[in-house]
């Protein structure tokens, strides 16, 4: 072939063995068209033959039969050798030529749905079948020669190959092949380290010593938290409801920082009680606004209330569908994101007029009970921890002072805390009815957390006459705990366990303030 680079290789021989026959059909009919001869095992090769393809089964290239349970067919020297066979290599084509193994210019194989099984909750026995050998074996023998073969493990590449080979008259070149190896190679990997994770955990190995973060590629994104840094979004084999598996209906593309602001509002919604409807309110990763409520109606006014300068151009999460007249009041202010379980056809007609608004269905809420982990990156390393699903109930709390909280507050410290556990800290958040008044985050003095959720509500129009706040961590001083009151709160929730525990105490009883302590520190940094 005139004009193709010393790489090109022409396709003779395919192994196609897969799980999944999505495409099946048009690659063998491409692969045909091109003379190409046809290798596969078991259902895969009944599938090609009941589409009339004619096919050899690998038993018959390898001289033995598939065994124990079909868990021995391919790991046999006429496969691995046909793949590993490195071209125009004397040593190579003799031993070939003397132990009669065809070359295999192409290897089409995906893996058992090891994945699949155990999102399913299958038990032991069947999670552990679904452990492919055969084919991540063959896979690496591929990938490794690929100067010499071509390997593909996603049926979704198929029109990529089909296309390929059109264009290079049956054959694929080096850098083709080498893409395609790199591609290989990450998804052994990714399957390997799914396998790994559930085997530790069901051996109860909570730190292993090695640790594989695997991910598939959802989306590249324009850029990154600014536009010098490049970013691309991945999705984990266990993704639950939430921004990764959402169904973006209307709106541009999300960004960097749309995902991880959506997806720190639907955590928070995911961690107020479901019985009742929620709406958080999210700008730049900290609330500026949660609240819950007869009805979403009442909760979404409730929490825009909260902040309406900081709202603008935030993300709005709710606990249940949209109807229309909820995304007619939401579009009146500006906002990027609206992340809910569903949304009537009506609502998403209003929702139209607003073509910038990006509006994302997830079909569900998020499991609070599920715990995942959160990584990282550190300079040479990675940190990683379980999600924080840390919680309180009314009979774990301890009342410290005098004056225990009355029912009504010991609901709001209750709510109250369920949010700081979201702000970033230093954080602070005074509620009253189901709502937050003023929050602040990230300071690095709780006291300064303090004067800005204080000066936040009263730039809001609300009073903090009658409130409880909360706080993620221990008071280290009186200061903060003074403040709070001053400003109107008549109770308080926090950890506890500081060394000024004592004088925080008297403190409080001098105001007459209820403070209950928790145990439980939230950090968010």
């Amino acid at each position: 072939m005139s004009g193709v680079d010393a790489g090109w290789r022409r396709i003779g021989r395919a192994l196609i063995s897969v799980s999944d026959k999505r495409g099946l059909e048009g690659l063998a009919a491409a692969l045909v068209a091109q003379g190409v001869e046809l290798l596969s095992t078991g259902g895969t090769a009944s599938a090609l033959r009941a589409m009339d393809y004619a096919v050899r089964d690998v038993s018959e290239v390898t001289g033995w039969p598939e065994m124990m349970d079909g868990r021995v067919k391919t790991l046999h020297p006429r496969i691995h050798g046909g793949l590993l066979a490195i071209r125009n290599n004397p040593t190579h084509d003799a031993a070939a030529r003397e132990h009669g193994i065809p070359p295999i210019d192409l290897l089409v194989v995906d893996l058992y749905p090891f994945e699949q099984a155990r999102a399913a909750a299958a038990d032991f026995a069947t999670i552990l079948e679904n452990v492919d050998i055969g084919g991540p074996a063959m896979i690496r023998a591929a990938a490794k020669n690929h100067d010499d073969v071509a390997v593909l493990v996603d049926p979704d590449a198929y029109a990529e190959l089909i296309a390929a080979l059109a264009g290079q008259s049956g054959g694929t070149t080096r850098a083709y092949r080498k893409l395609l190896a790199a591609r290989a190679f990450a998804r052994t990997a990714a399957y390997d380290a799914v396998i790994a994770e559930w085997l530790a955990a069901e051996a109860g190995d909570a730190q292993p010593q090695r640790r594989i973060i695997a991910g598939t590629l959802k989306q590249t994104l324009r850029y990154g938290e600014n536009p010098q840094q490049q970013a691309a979004l991945y999705a984990t084999a266990m993704a639950g409801p939430g921004v990764v598996t959402a169904r973006l209906v209307q709106g541009k593309e999300l960004s960097y920082n749309n995902i991880g602001d959506a997806d720190a509002a639907f955590e928070l919604i995911g961690d107020l009680p479901h019985d009742a409807a929620a709406v958080a309110i999210i700008k730049h990763a900290n609330p500026c606004g949660v609240a819950v409520g007869g009805s979403l109606g009442e909760a979404y006014a409730r929490a825009l209330a909260c902040d309406p300068v900081s709202a603008f151009g935030g993300i709005v999460a709710l606990n249940a569908g949209i109807d229309a007249a909820l995304a007619t009041e939401i579009v009146k202010l500006f906002t990027e994101v609206v992340i809910a379980p569903r949304a009537s056809a009506e609502a998403l007609t209003v929702f139209a007029a607003k073509p910038n608004v990006r509006v994302l269905l997830t079909g569900g809420l998020p499991d609070p009970t599920l715990k995942g982990q959160i990584v990282r990156s550190v300079t040479g390393g990675l940190l990683v921890q379980d999600q924080d699903r840390g919680t309180v109930a009314a009979s774990t709390l301890r009342a410290v002072t005098k004056r225990a909280p009355t029912p009504a507050e010991l609901s709001d410290l209750l709510f109250a805390f369920r949010v700081v556990k979201h702000v970033k800290s230093n954080a602070i958040v005074f509620a009253r009815d189901g709502a937050t008044l003023g929050i602040g985050a990230g300071q690095p003095s709780r006291l300064d957390a303090t004067a800005i959720a204080v000066r936040k509500a009263i730039a809001g129009g609300a009073t903090l006459h009658g409130s409880v706040v909360a706080s993620d961590a221990f008071y280290p001083f009186t200061d903060g705990l003074i403040a709070a009151a001053d400003a109107g709160a008549t109770a308080v929730i926090q950890p506890g366990g500081s060394l000024k525990d004592a004088e925080l105490i008297a403190a409080a009883d001098a105001r007459g303030l209820a403070m209950i302590f928790t145990g439980r520190r939230h950090f968010r940094h």
